[in-house]
């Protein structure tokens, strides 16, 4: 069976998806855009800021399912430009150390909300 995920400290889902779901011994995240969860807004359009949130959202879900984010198997980057890889990997490794999950890193035309970063994760639990 499935369990859903829901915790106040990440942002609440905006549309017909659950934040997160655990099934079995495996964590899948919904894709966190930089919504600030105190206030519900956007964060300015500033790579490494809105990096820095996604990945504090994802560190919230994975810890309201009795995980981590170190545990992350994979994670799925949608940029919408690949030249912000290079501070996606230093944003990222002030949140994830090695061995690091397996990742893509995709460019795509338009995000919701017009975020510049979304982030969906796998992310085992212990």
């Amino acid at each position: 069976m499935k369990k859903v995920i829901n915790t106040d400290k990440a942002p609440a889902a905006i549309g017909t998806y659950s934040q997160a779901i655990v099934h079995g011994d495996t964590l899948y995240t919904s894709g966190q855009i930089p919504i600030d969860p105190a206030t519900g807004e956007m964060l300015p359009a500033e790579f490494t800021a809105q990096a820095n949130q996604v990945f504090k959202n994802l560190v919230a879900v994975a810890e309201a399912a009795g995980t981590s984010l170190q545990n992350a198997i994979k994670l799925n980057v949608f940029l919408q430009d690949l030249e912000d890889f290079a501070l996606l990997n230093q944003v990222m490794g002030e949140y994830i150390q090695e061995p690091y999950p397996a990742r893509a890193a995709i460019q795509v035309a338009r995000l919701p909300k017009d975020s510049l970063i979304e982030i969906d994760a796998i992310i085992a639990v212990a």
